[in-house]
């Protein structure tokens, strides 16, 4: 799949997966695969700016946990700021792509 069309909506992916439930870095890459049926593959490269930026503009925030055998994992979860930004940015996409599919289709028949 062009690279091109999954930039648009990396942000909107990734709040929707925090919708319900807070997650770490490497967990939300699994797991946007698994939901895309291996569609998505979002590199830690693109992910961890994404989420930076998303925490600077309050949509996100992150705590730190540590955990007996690994590493400490940073969890990110949805702030109130972020659950209204997903609200927005899903019914800009659904716009979208309904627009998309109209052309794709043939158009809107009159008649």
């Amino acid at each position: 799949m062009d690279k091109s069309l999954l930039a648009g909506s990396t942000a909107l992916l990734v709040l929707k997966l925090l919708e319900q439930e807070d997650m770490y870095g490497y967990q939300m890459i699994e797991e946007l695969r698994r939901r895309s049926d291996h569609t998505f593959d979002l590199k830690a490269g693109t992910l961890y700016p994404l989420l930076h930026t998303l925490e600077q503009k309050g949509f996100v925030a992150s705590r730190e946990e540590v955990m007996d055998t690994t590493r400490p994992r940073r969890y990110y979860s949805l702030t109130e700021g972020g659950r209204r930004q997903l609200s927005a940015k899903e019914a800009e996409w659904r716009a979208y792509a309904g627009a998309v599919a109209k052309v794709l289709d043939g158009g809107v028949c009159f008649g």
